[in-house]
């Protein structure tokens, strides 16, 4: 049996275009130190602009995702990252709190507009290979969020807040270079009614098996998100300056990439609830050991429990896709989008652990929730007859 064909190229175009769209996600958390030394603003206030973007950008992904499975809108994918450098480009002009908070939301806008479409579109283009191809594309965002320390704090150092202009340059680019090299296929606008109520029926009778894909995403990107924003801390405890702190958990991030990029090349051969359970629950000792060993050895657990924990990041979106096959980019909306904004707002009560009970206990509580994700991953399904349908030897 005849194996679909793998566009590479396309595949290609759409993971350098989510390096950059991610670089600019994790802006804000760079922005916040400035932003906080020329206005003022408390923590607790400062923050709240992130929580904005987050969910701005992760609630309305299932509902574009509907349009674009229905509709197959190109402009979405090449308008979303331009979309999100305007408004973070206007983000050091003005010092009004609200109109900060009304600019971060539209700026998530545009990175929810970007990933359905583009998950979708490499969905179709992914061939027999999808666990390795959308790994290869979560990699390269992965990498664009890891490296956003990176670009933007010496660009902020040197320019100060006038220097967020500079980011509408990369996000015209980007716009141009999909326009060019990824060529979305044009859909007729589904009038059909009994098509409609039968892709409803489809998602109706698949909602257990997505809930339980969504439960096992939610839980393991709070321990994601509580480590960026809890590691730090620990860290500054340990005496280490925020040069060598940012370097830590940039390596962790890093292997968090590969690590899913590993995840997805394995997932094609022994299935995605395989990786999903044994990834989740072999990263929970080994965060343990990060933390009660030193040196090399602790730095090098670090990686390793990094790599592990995101070792399905890209396998769940690909699960998802294969559930509702014929709502790619709703599956994507889901998993990326609306998973991910539930879990920005479950590191809410971690930070409360913190607080009460001290960061020692909150880090201890993510470490052992990849467990509880992994647990419950047993209760997936398996794929159905995986080396068969993907034509990939087992």
């Amino acid at each position: 049996m005849n194996s679909p064909k793998i566009q590479y190229s396309t595949v290609s175009v759409l993971s350098a275009a989510h390096l950059i769209n991610d670089i600019y996600s994790n802006f804000l958390p760079q922005l916040l130190p400035f932003l906080i030394a020329v206005t003022g603003f408390g923590y607790a206030k400062a923050t709240f602009l992130v929580s904005v973007f987050t969910l701005s950008s992760s609630i309305v992904q299932p509902l574009l995702g509907y349009f674009v499975d229905r509709q197959g809108k190109s402009w979405l994918l090449y308008v979303g990252t331009f979309w999100m450098t305007v408004f973070l480009s206007l983000m050091g002009l003005t010092t009004n709190y609200w109109v900060l908070v009304l600019l971060s939301a539209l700026a998530g806008l545009g990175t929810a507009t970007f990933h359905p479409q583009a998950t979708a579109l490499l969905g179709e283009v992914s061939g027999s290979r999808k666990g390795f191809m959308m790994s290869t594309f979560m990699a390269m965002g992965n990498t664009g969020f890891a490296l956003s320390p990176v670009v933007f704090i010496p660009l902020l150092d040197r320019t100060g807040l006038n220097g967020t202009m500079y980011l509408l340059i990369p996000g015209i680019l980007v716009s141009l270079f999909l326009i060019r090299f990824a060529k979305v296929p044009q859909k007729d606008k589904i009038s059909d009614e009994n098509t409609a109520r039968a892709s409803f029926r489809d998602l109706l009778g698949s909602a257990w098996e997505i809930t339980k894909i969504v439960i096992v995403i939610v839980i393991r990107s709070t321990v994601y998100m509580g480590l960026i924003v809890l590691l730090p801390n620990f860290f500054s405890t340990q005496s280490l300056s925020n040069i060598a702190s940012g370097h830590l958990v940039s390596i962790m991030l890093f292997a968090g990439a590969a690590g899913g990029l590993a995840g997805g090349w394995i997932s094609d051969r022994i299935g995605r609830k395989g990786v999903t359970v044994l990834s989740l629950l072999l990263s929970t000792p080994a965060f343990f050991g990060f933390f009660y060993t030193q040196g090399i050895i602790s730095t090098l657990l670090l990686a390793l429990a990094g790599a592990l924990l995101m070792g399905s990041f890209s396998v769940t979106v690909v699960a998802a896709q294969e559930v509702l096959p014929a709502s790619r980019g709703l599956a994507s909306g889901i998993t990326i989008g609306l998973s991910m904004g539930l879990a920005g707002l479950a590191v809410t009560p971690i930070a409360w652990v913190a607080d009460v009970y001290g960061l020692i206990t909150a880090l201890r509580l993510l470490f052992i929730l990849p467990v509880a994700a992994g647990l419950f991953g047993l209760l997936l399904r398996k794929n159905r007859n995986l080396s068969q349908a993907s034509g990939v030897a087992s």
